[in-house]
């Protein structure tokens, strides 16, 4: 006579997450609605047209995704100056390369859905509230993330001033002795 039930002798699989889960089938639907579309403008403005807009929506992609990159070049190499001379970064422009570089993909891809969003990640206000959102995800994952954990790597790196700026550093301990002292001869 049993009195529950009897435990399973497999390992029980992990279940999955539900953007795993749901993250094809919205791929699927959007690959649809964007197909559906095209032939839709298609037939009233004819195919020349819609091969002309998706042409423009590559190169104007294109050049969205060159001019972020020579500005994140910019950026990088000014602070890496700044740096060296001893002089504290500026701020750079609120909002970042991301959401910029992710509106000229979406540019480069076929389709009038995609370029409708990725025009729309290139106005400044977007990129604002899409970046202040992005980097407060990930600063509640970081600080969720389990200790010893890449995650909590980083976290632990990471030091910020009152402000909430990063400030970056160099941990230097007093316990740790600065000169070994002379070495072994390698010869003997």
């Amino acid at each position: 006579m049993t009195t529950g039930a009897s435990t399973p002798t497999y390992p029980a699989r992990p279940r999955r997450s539900r953007l795993r889960t749901f993250l094809p089938l919205g791929v699927a639907a959007w690959l649809v609605l964007e197909i559906w579309l095209l032939t839709v403008v298609a037939g009233v403005a004819g195919g020349g047209t819609v091969f002309l807009l998706i042409v423009a929506g590559f190169v104007l992609g294109a050049v969205v995704i060159k001019r972020a990159g020579r500005r994140a070049f910019r950026n990088l190499s000014e602070t890496l100056q700044q740096q060296q001379s001893g002089v504290a970064p500026a701020d750079g422009p609120s909002g970042g390369n991301g959401p910029m570089m992710l509106g000229g993909l979406l540019l480069m891809l076929p389709g009038l859905i995609s370029d409708a969003l990725g025009l729309l990640l290139l106005i400044p206000p977007v990129q604002k509230a899409l970046s202040a959102r992005t980097e407060r995800a990930i600063d509640r994952r970081m600080r969720a993330a389990a200790p010893g954990t890449l995650g909590d790597a980083f976290q632990q790196a990471r030091m910020h001033r009152p402000d909430g700026r990063v400030v970056q550093g160099e941990v230097i301990r007093d316990d740790a002795p600065r000169n070994p002292g002379p070495r072994p001869p390698l010869n003997g």
